[in-house]
């Protein structure tokens, strides 16, 4: 009933753990874009099938995962591979949804860790992912960041309160600031896919735009709004960390304004 799909890239570090939390009896596939570590080796100890094909983002890559490698269960989970989903999800997947017609896609919540810590508040949520989604009648497209992905939104929505756990940072800063560099640049405009669909989230953030004001509310939002502070020193440095992040966006915005004035 249900293949679990893991896009992968450099990721020897966090793929045991995630492998090691997904029950023997479902089938694994792997789409690699370009490991050159030992990604691809641990995924074979597994018995994972495993297809490569290059990074074209990840709605891209996650329609190449449901139309191009030979998945014929009628579900797909996508887990990324420093996500962990508990055996409750999946309990829950066999007992209630595995037959039902009355939904495509199963938006998931997510909690994240921090250097191993759970933020318990700053990153506000619910955050919820289309992960879960009905192989014949879903396909991805870009969201409004040009980075991220989204559903269609002809598809049959449901949501999950099993959130899965997210350990999307360990201290590699460096790492983690020339990754979002890129993706800041992505983000500097704003534009809404036709026909994707839109979370509260991705709604509000359009309507924001880019004004620097954003950059102070991304603070107040995880540190005060959301009770970051709560989080203890994992909750500051978060909020931190995508202040820093809105702070790019806004000068890479800035940055793009002065070159088209002076033309």
């Amino acid at each position: 009933m249900l293949t679990v799909v893991i896009l992968t890239q450099n990721e020897e570090t966090n793929l045991p753990r995630c492998l090691a939390g997904i029950p023997a009896r479902y089938p694994i596939v792997i789409v690699d874009s370009g490991s050159t570590d030992n990604t691809l080796a641990i995924a074979q100890e597994r018995g994972c099938a495993i297809h490569r094909n290059p990074w074209p983002g990840f709605a891209e890559q996650r329609n190449f995962a449901i139309r191009q490698c030979g998945i014929d269960t009628p579900w797909i989970l996508f887990v990324d591979a420093d996500e962990i989903y508990p055996q409750a999800f999946y309990d829950w997947f066999e007992a209630k949804l595995s037959e039902t017609n009355g939904i495509d896609v199963l938006m998931v919540p997510s909690v994240l860790y921090l250097r191993g810590k759970r933020l318990n508040h700053a990153p506000g949520y619910p955050i919820y992912h289309p992960r879960l989604v009905r192989r014949e009648t879903t396909r991805f497209v870009r969201n409004h960041t040009g980075h991220g992905e989204a559903v269609l939104d002809t598809c049959r929505i449901g949501y999950s309160d099993i959130p899965y756990e997210h350990y999307f940072y360990h201290g590699e800063i460096i790492e983690w600031m020339h990754k979002h560099v890129g993706k800041a640049a992505q983000e500097v405009q704003l534009q809404p896919t036709a026909g994707a669909l839109m979370t509260t989230r991705g709604r509000l953030s359009v309507l924001l735009g880019r004004s620097w004001l954003r950059v102070l509310a991304r603070f107040g939002y995880h540190y005060l709004l959301r009770g970051g502070f709560l989080d203890g020193a994992a909750g500051l440095e978060f909020a931190l960390m995508f202040t820093w992040y809105e702070a790019t966006i806004y000068l890479q915005a800035k940055a793009g304004n002065w070159e088209r004035s002076a033309l």
